[in-house]
């Protein structure tokens, strides 16, 4: 019930949400964006499941043009170079995988990382969006489970010899997370999304995702704590 009056208490139209929600929506955006490119950068660099990612990447442009919607519906213009800056670090470090051909770097970051990212803010946001922005985040969330469930099941095939590059992976990226959500800590409580709830839903996101590859739950307890005293 506390979210069901949460969101009576919200003023979509006011000024304080509307600025909040310019720098929320566009990264959404420019995570989506960041998404479609990374799938088809993979598609390159994993020619046998090709057809699959460039299908992923496909529906992740969707999600972009959705979230586009969403803050055109509140009459917002989402801070783009705000978003870019934030999505930076992950970025870069997805960028010179690539170019190492580090295909268990990219998809740590982008199949396990970034959707868990993702699937934590948007079941966070869905109770305590507008009408519009509620449709259109439920519908983009069930797709993200099955683009996490891609990463899970190519990384659980080749885990093994995965392994070693993945911890070492995790350890580089994970405290740019923590970092990310301190950053969009204010503007996230604006929308009426606590952090702690957003850290909460990630870590068991991530961590039934690190589960499902074959990591066991000492491994998981330890690659979880990465950066975690930032938050």
């Amino acid at each position: 019930m506390p979210q069901l009056e949460l969101t009576q208490e919200l003023d979509f139209q006011s000024d304080v949400y509307k600025d909040a929600y310019s720098r929320i929506n566009a990264i959404v955006i420019e995570g989506e964006e960041e998404a479609f490119d990374n799938y088809q950068r993979l598609a390159t660099l994993i020619p046998d499941q090709q057809e699959q990612l460039l299908t992923l990447s496909k529906m992740e442009n969707r999600h972009k043009k959705g979230f586009q919607a969403c803050g055109k519906n509140l009459a917002v213009t989402p801070d783009m170079p705000f978003a870019k800056e934030f999505f930076a670090g992950l970025h870069q470090n997805f960028q010179d995988a690539a170019a190492d051909g580090r295909i268990i770097t990219c998809l740590l970051i982008q199949s396990l990382i970034i959707e868990c990212f993702a699937i934590a803010a948007y079941n966070i946001y869905i109770p305590v969006a507008d009408d519009f922005a509620r449709k259109i985040t439920e519908g983009v969330v069930k797709d993200e489970y099955m683009h996490l469930k891609f990463g899970e099941e190519w990384l659980k095939a080749n885990f093994e010899t995965a392994k070693d590059e993945l911890e070492a992976a995790n350890k580089q990226n994970l405290p740019l997370v923590w970092r990310m959500l301190n950053r969009v800590e204010d503007d996230a409580k604006e929308l009426g999304m606590e952090k702690e709830a957003l850290v909460e839903d990630f870590m068991i996101s991530y961590g039934e995702a690190l589960s499902n590859i074959g990591f066991t739950t000492r491994d998981i307890m330890r690659m979880s704590a990465y950066g975690l005293s930032a938050v």
